[in-house]
């Protein structure tokens, strides 16, 4: 079993990478998470995790990893010490730690900050982290959801490397997307959109 490192697990989105992961076959979840009362949530659930804080040092979260998802996020109160530093800071341990592939958790507009009409700063931070994704030397897939949702999800999306509209997505079936982007052979070096859509997710995956 692969271990896999997930960055930001105690958000909404992040614990439905954790199930996900906890029902593979071939993955082994790893929780990242700030603080001390969220580590017994996840023991309660039988996941490993590793306690830190993406505001300052990160280096010993990934000895051991396989693989990281980022699904971390500052609410936008922090987005240049969370979303843009501390994801760089993870980036640069994983390097060092020799991890297969890093998955990134980006935004529509991320490609071009300047053009959106509300939340620049928090896409210009993921454009960053992305960029610095780009040129680390790891494997990495880039994934650029439309607005999230809480509705469930179907399994199906709508993807390209830029869809060119706006639009929604459960955040169930980006939690899927962020996990089958983890193979070395789909979205390999890759940057690309989703929306809810009308192709399953595996497939649509090995489109790209």
């Amino acid at each position: 079993m692969e271990k896999i490192l997930v960055a930001g697990a105690n958000g909404t989105t992040g614990k439905k990478i954790i199930s996900i992961l906890q029902h593979s076959d071939k993955y082994q979840p790893i929780a990242m998470v700030r603080k001390e009362e969220q580590v017994s949530h996840f023991k309660n659930e039988g996941v490993e995790t590793v306690l830190a804080d993406l505001e300052k040092d990160v280096s010993n979260t990934t000895k051991g990893i396989d693989r990281v998802i980022f699904a971390a996020g500052s609410g936008g109160k922090k987005v240049k010490e969370v979303d843009q530093e501390g994801a760089k800071k993870l980036m640069d341990a994983s390097k060092n730690d020799g991890v297969k592939k890093f998955v990134m958790l980006s935004s529509m507009g991320a490609d071009n900050p300047e053009q959106a009409s509300d939340l620049q700063e928090y896409l210009r931070a993921k454009h960053n982290a992305d960029e610095h994704l780009k040129q680390s030397g790891l494997h990495y897939a880039i994934v650029r959801p439309g607005a999230l949702t809480n509705d469930d999800g179907n399994g199906k999306i709508e993807i390209d490397n830029k869809l060119n509209k706006s639009g929604e997505i459960p955040r169930r079936d980006v939690a899927e997307t962020l996990v089958g982007s983890l193979e070395d052979s789909v979205a390999n070096n890759k940057t690309f959109e989703i929306l809810k859509g009308e192709t399953y997710i595996k497939a649509a995956l090995e489109k790209i």
